[in-house]
């Protein structure tokens, strides 16, 4: 912890006061740097517990009728100056630090707003809330080039930051500008979601709540949230996330006038109905936090309240993973009803008028919110094809990566691990065709990754790295039993390693297995050759490695709706000194 006295570089009357902290995480199941940055958002959040100590003190100072502070003199240049008057040790800290809001509050009286504006748009301020946002306003039309956001915009980043002018300054410029980089303001007019989106995204908007805000509903637990991110990728997702915070907004404004007061935020209503640990698989959590990170920096206080029906048994133990990443504020708004308990007296009727609850929660409002339900495999996208996109690209690089696979021309991809007992986790689908599935140890450094001639179409990947000179067991090994993957499974699973170098995953064609030394191929292994399907597969896989100590207990690859659970081995879940892994599942 630091704290900083400082002269106001534009007023010397002025004294800042800065108070900064540090925090380093070492291990959190492998989100570390993501803790870190919600930890300091906790850290800012709380800050406004000292601002209540200033304000306890300015008003001791007010009632001794003292309205002027002497400016600090150090204590070499004290006998220099003519003596200041104070009224005890303690109250000399407590002026120091407010110096700065007794000038501030000085200064209030020059500029106001329209007390009908504030009460019909705005809501209530104080002086000092009314104050910043005057000063904000200003400083945006004097310096920033372009578009002025309007006021109710400006408040929800000086909320965001509790009214810290400077940090809530630095918030919006950082808005406005990616806003203007990736043309946000006409996300309404320019995005138009894929025709299944409407189809499988099991979210829209109904009416309003009971105060007037906007209600959006989610039917998360009958989504195919895997399927979702394979078929759209994480550049369409967060579009059309950002084109939902956009609408929530503009109909904020419309629901403003029509109730003849101020609504700023809108109303989430989430059905868990059919959620399990299928919908926290890895790099789902991946995407989901950092869709939460743009919609944080860019969309404060725009949630008034989040209200989950039906949250099944398993909700604790999600909310346990997910809920570290969540700010103290935005855990207020939550209300979570399990079972029927959001039915009758202290459930959705205090929110929600009895008339505008969804037929599929018992009320009779027929809603039209989609069902959503398994995303076709065929509908997946590779990244390439998600790259044939004349938007501005949000994002530079995506979660899933995609390759073809050919007879006699593998895909192969290098992990280079740095410490034994370090864990290789991986997500894949066959989207087309059958292959056999291998991790090979390799004591040589492939020296240029190989293409395909085949494989010579533009956006096709296909990258072979081991030599045709190499000799299984002598040049590399293979450290897992091949495994037999067919057209349309999910395969996710890990390997322990047990030494640091190079490993190396590699997709080939369904055919004979690689033999070390002469040795003549089985008559199984010819017959499953003649009996390969196609000769262009296609995979679309993930992959990432933990340290040990992070993958016990972590968010790991877990299985699609399509089918079930993935199975790590009883080496990978009981203890990370073993050396067993899992191939499985499907």
């Amino acid at each position: 912890l630091k704290v900083t006295f400082c002269v106001h570089p534009e007023n010397e009357d002025w004294t800042c006061f800065e108070q900064s902290a540090s925090l380093d995480i070492k291990s959190f199941f492998g989100f570390e740097n993501t803790v870190e940055k919600i930890a300091m958002k906790q850290y800012t959040a709380n800050i406004k517990r000292g601002k209540e100590v200033i304000e306890y003190y300015l008003n001791e100072l007010i009632a001794e009728g003292i309205t002027e502070i002497p400016r600090w003199v150090p204590p070499e240049k004290r006998a220099l100056s003519k003596p200041a008057i104070v009224a005890g040790v303690s109250k000399r800290c407590a002026r120091r630090l407010t110096e700065r809001v007794v000038c501030c509050a000085s200064n209030l009286s020059a500029d106001k707003l329209d007390a009908d504006y504030i009460e019909r748009y705005l809501g209530q301020l104080t002086p000092m809330q009314e104050s910043c946002l005057i000063r904000l306003r200003q400083w945006l039309q004097e310096t920033h080039k372009g578009k002025i956001p309007k006021d109710e915009h400006i408040l929800r980043f000086l909320r965001a930051r509790d009214f810290n002018v400077d940090k809530a300054r630095e918030m919006l410029c950082q808005s406005l500008t990616w806003r203007k980089q990736y043309q946000v303001d006409y996300i309404l007019e320019t995005w138009r979601p894929p025709a299944f989106l409407q189809e499988y995204y099991a979210g829209g908007w109904h009416f309003h709540d009971s105060e007037g805000r906007p209600l959006y509903i989610l039917r998360l637990g009958q989504m195919d949230t895997k399927g979702l991110v394979k078929a759209l990728g994480e550049e369409a997702l967060l579009r059309h996330v950002l084109s939902i915070n956009e609408e929530g907004q503009k109909r904020c404004e419309e629901n403003t006038k029509i109730f003849g007061r101020p609504i700023t935020s809108w109303t989430c209503l989430v059905d868990l109905e059919g959620l399990n640990m299928r919908h926290l698989w890895r790099p789902g959590v991946k995407a989901l936090l950092r869709i939460i990170e743009v919609v944080e920096a860019n969309y404060p206080e725009t949630l008034g309240r989040l209200l989950i029906v039906r949250a099944p048994r398993v909700f604790p133990v999600l909310w346990t993973l997910v809920s570290p990443f969540i700010n103290d504020n935005t855990r207020q708004k939550f209300l979570v009803y399990s079972g029927n308990n959001y039915q009758g007296v202290g459930g959705l009727v205090d929110y929600i008028d009895k008339e505008i609850i969804p037929d599929f929660l018992g009320g009779g409002c027929m809603c039209t919110v989609p069902e959503g339900g398994l995303v076709p495999k065929s509908l997946y996208q590779t990244e390439e094809a998600l790259e044939n996109s004349d938007h501005i690209k949000l994002w530079t690089e995506t979660i899933y990566q995609s390759a073809h696979v050919f007879k006699g021309a593998p895909h192969e991809i290098v992990i280079e691990i740095l410490e034994g007992s370090s864990v290789i986790t991986w997500d894949f689908d066959i989207l087309k065709g059958d292959l056999v599935f291998n991790i090979f140890h390799s004591k040589r450094s492939p020296q240029n990754s190989k293409k395909d001639p085949s494989a010579s179409t533009p956006g096709v990947n296909n990258v072979q790295l081991i030599e045709k000179s190499w000799v299984l067991g002598v040049d590399y090994s293979m450290v897992e039993s091949p495994l037999m993957c067919r057209e349309g499974e999910s395969i996710q699973g890990s390997h322990i390693t047990r030494w640091p170098g190079l490993y190396i995953l590699q997709w080939k064609v369904n055919g004979p297995a690689p033999v070390s030394g002469p040795a003549l191929p089985r008559v199984d292994d010819v017959l499953a050759s003649l009996q390969v399907s196609s000769h262009k597969c296609k995979v679309m896989y993930y992959t990432e490695v933990l340290a040990s100590e992070d993958f016990r207990g972590s968010m790991t690859s877990l299985e699609s709706c399509h089918s079930g659970f993935s199975q790590l081995s009883g080496g990978t879940t009981s203890s990370s000194q073993s050396q067993s892994s899992s191939l499985v599942s499907r």
